[in-house]
């Protein structure tokens, strides 16, 4: 299951396939330098979507991958109970997050694929 979600990962970090898909341009107003989205979105710490979306995505990853080290742990004796419930429910958490996000994707992706041109 962690390999599959680090292939996902892998999609939102290689920024020269989308050919300019998800272009942002930079803009300077008065010396201060400050990305813009397409949509018009000014961000002014210079990252985009797919830098956010990235990051998302290794946040979930590592959660997952923490709970999973605290199930054996736990089962090893290593680990309090407390813990390693604590853990696997923040992972079930970002698991589910990362199916409702993946839902909502696959939702607009039908709906623009509708579309009449």
């Amino acid at each position: 299951m962690i390999d599959s979600l680090n292939s996902v990962s892998s999609l939102t970090t290689r920024g020269s396939d989308f050919n300019g898909v998800s272009e942002t341009r930079f803009i300077s107003n008065g010396g201060s330098t400050a990305a813009i989205d397409v949509t018009g979105e000014v961000d002014e710490s210079g990252n985009t979507f797919a830098d956010y979306f990235s990051g998302v995505t290794t946040d979930a990853i590592n959660t997952v991958k923490m709970g999973e080290t605290a199930a054996i742990e736990g089962i090893e004796g290593k680990e309090s109970v407390q813990n390693v419930v604590d853990a696997v429910m923040n992972a079930e958490l970002a698991l589910q997050s990362a199916i409702a996000i993946r839902d909502k994707v696959v939702a607009a992706y039908q709906e623009v694929s509708r579309m009449t041109i």
